[in-house]
């Protein structure tokens, strides 16, 4: 069951990388310029796809030999996903992630006749041609190394989806105006650039340990000189605040 476990999330993980590296591409072509921000997540990983390819390689594998079944399963699969993840973000935070409503054939600007052709033509080549090669790899693994990778991919994952859902509930996007339609990236930049002010998670890590001695010659103790120096400055802002009140 364990090894059932980390075998489908080992899947997961990687055709959530495999679906970010599509998802830039193409976005990047579209724009003529680099696109980086299209996760939901900090890491270069995008879960609608992880998902969605572990649901097919699951579900629809038996039709493997069923061209036609297996492209009209893999649209409808796909299409249903990308519909609800929309759906779902917007009611949490208010804010539309992407928007379909200038091409043909579209539902609610969520999922589009386009998409869910393409997303088709992908479940057909992920079932037939890219899983047999997943597979290959991870069953290739010893047990105790593929263990241990999806033990440390899931807590990076974990702590990657706590952090970033955290920081979007912090900067309320609700309250936000996006100038684009397909907000992803703006969302995504928002999300990123205040993880990277908020002291917050720091100066509880100085508090949780302050205890810990740490050599200022090395890396962790620069860390522990810069934590200390932004728990000085925060306390100094604090106090100011108070005696203006």
């Amino acid at each position: 069951m364990f090894y059932t476990l980390c075998y489908w999330f080992l899947c997961f993980m990687l055709y959530s990388f495999i679906g970010y590296l599509t998802e830039i591409t193409c976005c990047s072509i579209n724009n003529k310029k680099l696109v980086m921000n299209r996760g939901f997540c900090l890491g270069p990983y995008l879960p609608i796809y992880g998902f969605s390819c572990v649901i097919m390689n699951l579900f629809l594998a038996k039709y493997n030999h069923d061209l036609i079944t297996l492209f009209v399963m893999s649209a409808f699969v796909c299409t249903v996903m990308e519909y609800m993840t929309s759906l779902i973000l917007e009611k949490i935070f208010h804010a539309r992630w992407w928007d379909y409503t200038e091409k043909k054939f579209n539902l609610s600007g969520r999922v589009c006749l386009e998409n869910s052709c393409l997303f088709g033509l992908g479940g057909v080549v992920i079932v037939r041609v890219i899983h047999p090669f997943v597979e290959g790899i991870i069953k290739s693994l010893p047990l105790k190394a593929l263990f241990i990778i999806a033990i440390v991919l899931f807590v990076i994952f974990l702590v990657d989806v706590i952090i970033t859902i955290t920081t979007m509930c912090q900067v309320k996007i609700a309250s936000m105006k996006f100038t684009a339609k397909d907000a992803t990236e703006e969302i995504s930049k928002k999300v990123r650039s205040e993880i990277i002010k908020n002291k917050a998670l720091m100066l509880h890590m100085l508090n949780a340990f302050p205890k810990i001695e740490l050599s200022n010659r090395d890396p962790l103790g620069r860390i522990k000189k810069y934590l200390a120096k932004q728990r000085e400055e925060y306390k100094k802002k604090k106090e100011k605040s108070r005696r203006k009140k």
